[in-house]
């Protein structure tokens, strides 16, 4: 666990023109959060016990699921075995070209899975979940990592755990890019996740406000100016 307080100025980085006034500042930098994911698959694969249903909560964790999927495919077991990873057909395919340089057991449809809680910076606490019946059915005595973007509230994924479980896997982990630290958390905290950051509403590398921001490199806060911009 990497805890992040401290923020850069976003002079010191290649920011989009377009966004520029709409962050206030980078909070971890691109090149951080991939040497960050390196760890993380690398603990993952330690923890591994057999193949891993690898299952993307869109959007958000699309960016991340790729960068971790490849980090996935070069991380080894404690007995030197790379791990078998079964692409959920949840994952989007948007990534499918990055992902099918595996050459492990690759699977896919173009079906996913979104969860959707936020409107503007606020979590809503109406959480939205698509799945469909027979893709929870096939989970029955397999091995499931979620993998998330940011857990917040935690709200959001207690409720998608509790969904899963009814249909049985044998086990099912989480693994979040983020940790928000905020007074409205619920006390979950997945198994494996990257870093733990203020209580700010943070945007990029797949992180959105309202679907904007997603396609910056690095994770920064957003301002004052982004959030009535792109308000709805």
């Amino acid at each position: 666990m990497i805890n992040v307080d401290s923020t850069l100025p976003k002079e010191a980085f290649v920011i989009p023109y377009h966004y520029y006034d709409d962050v206030e500042s980078v909070l971890i930098p691109h090149g951080l959060i991939l040497n960050r994911i390196e760890k993380v698959a690398q603990d993952i694969a330690n923890d591994a016990q057999g193949s891993l249903i690898a299952c993307c909560v869109l959007k958000g964790a699309s960016v991340f699921y790729a960068d971790l999927m490849n980090a996935l495919r070069k991380a080894q077991t404690p007995d030197r075995k790379s791990i078998p990873v079964i692409l959920s057909p949840f994952a989007c395919f948007h990534w499918i070209p990055r992902l099918t340089l595996f050459f492990l057991c690759v699977k896919f449809s173009y079906e996913f899975m979104k969860v959707k809680s936020y409107e503007n910076d606020k979590s809503t606490g109406n959480v939205q979940i698509s799945l469909s019946e027979d893709e929870l059915k096939s989970y029955k005595g397999k091995h499931l990592l979620i993998v998330e973007d940011i857990v917040d509230t935690g709200r959001t994924m207690v409720a998608l755990l509790e969904r899963l479980k009814q249909y049985e896997p044998a086990s099912v982990k989480v693994v979040s890019m983020l940790v928000k630290r905020t007074p409205e958390s619920n006390g979950y905290v997945p198994d494996y996740f990257g870093f733990s950051v203020p209580d700010y509403f943070v945007v990029g590398y797949g992180l959105d406000y309202n679907e904007y921001f997603r396609e910056m490199e690095h994770i920064c806060i957003i301002s004052e100016v982004g959030k009535v911009k792109y308000a709805v």
